[in-house]
């Protein structure tokens, strides 16, 4: 990558980290999945509530590094207003990106594109990967008729 690309995703990656999206946390939501990425010790908590099928709202506290809390912000803006099955589709094709694989994104996922830069830093991945795996998660644990995750998420099995 060149140097002024690498300045411009770092400047996403800080501004998601200085402003995360999603913060406020949600009175009745109908998912609530937690994570854990044990190699960085980064967790999250995720709610989301729904509107006939589709994510209305959605709430992200991450406390980590800087990459985890860009990530969970970017999903918290991606995701929001979307249904549930394309916002499933979106987290497996950046989970896919992130672990190297070549995928086409589609135009309209903001700044998750930064997230590219990450793959140059293997040790930095799952930082990444966290709410992205938190939220496909809550969505498995959702569709077995589970309101809240039984255990947390974690990144240990992406590698």
């Amino acid at each position: 990558m060149s140097e002024p690309l690498d300045d411009m995703y770092r400047d996403i990656i800080m501004d998601h980290f200085r402003a995360p999206r999603g913060k406020q946390k949600l009175d009745h939501p109908d998912i609530t999945s937690e994570g854990h990425n044990p190699a960085c010790g980064d967790e999250l908590e995720m709610q989301v509530e729904l509107d006939n099928g589709t994510l209305k709202k959605i709430h992200v506290d991450c406390r980590g590094c800087a990459i985890s809390v860009a990530s969970g912000s970017m999903l918290a803006e991606i995701i929001k207003g979307r249904p549930l099955e394309e916002a499933r589709r979106i987290a497996e094709l950046v989970r896919k990106m992130l672990k190297g694989e070549e995928v086409e994104l589609p135009d309209d996922l903001g700044d998750i594109d930064a997230l590219r830069g990450v793959r140059q830093f293997p040790v930095r991945i799952k930082c990444a990967l966290l709410s992205w795996v938190t939220l496909i998660e809550g969505l498995d644990n959702y569709e077995k008729g589970n309101k809240t995750t039984v255990k947390p998420a974690t990144t240990e099995d992406d590698s």
